[in-house]
Parts: C-alpha cells; structure tokens; sequence
C-alpha cells in the first residue's frame, strides 16, 4: 500500500466524522484510490480499508462506549435511511450513536458487492444494497 492510499482512506475517515463528504462521494474516493472495501469497528475503536491483493490498513476511528446487547433491525434500518436522506441535523457521529443503540457492533462495505453488511453482537446480520 502506498502513501498515497493511506492518506486517503485517513482523509475518508475524517470526511466522514466532519461532514465534509457524504457516504457516496467517500466510496467513490476509495474505489479511485485501488481499495476494494472496510470495516468499521464501533468495539474496538478502529477502521480497516483492504485491497483486492489482501493487505490492509487499520486506523483509529471513533468508538462507540455502549453497543446494545440486542439488534434492532428496525431501528437501523431508520439510521440507515437518515444518512441516505441526508435528514437536517444529520452527522455520521449521529448515525454511529443510533447504529450502536440499536446494537449493532461495526459493518463491513464492500464496493464490488454494492452492499453494507452490518452485524450485531452475538452474529446477527442486516444486509442493505447501495441505493440505485
């Protein structure tokens, strides 16, 4: 991996929890760069962007304190669709304290997949397809 791919998966990373670029405009930043998906860790405090070749980047991201012990899938889903929407108010530290409250525990991105697979405590799963 190069200089230049780490400093944008950091740049994406800091986009995101500022605001300065919406989920749509990062996945197309990270494509860009040669990155094939990652992995938000809310637990552990920590983004992983992969390449197609296997090698990975793990970075310090923003942790949650408390994932729900339960999965609401519901409840998700409606974070989901704020971050989608855009809704007035919105911020994607906002959405990691919804997505944590109603349990899930990180959520993996895949690009060629077109899809988030986000995962609760005990395994649990929601998959949701990046918007056409």
């Amino acid at each position: 991996m190069d200089d230049q791919q780490q400093q944008m998966a950091q740049a994406c990373l800091e986009a995101a929890d500022t605001g300065r670029m919406t989920f749509p405009q990062i996945v197309d930043a990270l494509m860009r760069a040669g990155f094939e998906s990652y992995a938000i860790d809310y637990r552990r405090g920590t983004a992983t962007f992969y390449l197609p070749d296997g090698e990975s980047l793990e970075l310090p991201a923003h942790r949650e304190p408390s994932v729900a012990e339960g999965f609401d899938v519901l409840a998700l889903q409606a974070a989901i669709r704020e971050a989608q929407q855009l809704v007035p108010g919105y911020s994607y530290r906002g959405f990691c304290r919804k997505a944590a409250a109603a349990g899930c525990a990180g959520y993996i991105v895949s690009f060629a997949g077109r899809r988030a697979l986000y995962f609760g405590r005990a395994a649990e799963t929601h998959t949701e397809l990046f918007p056409r």
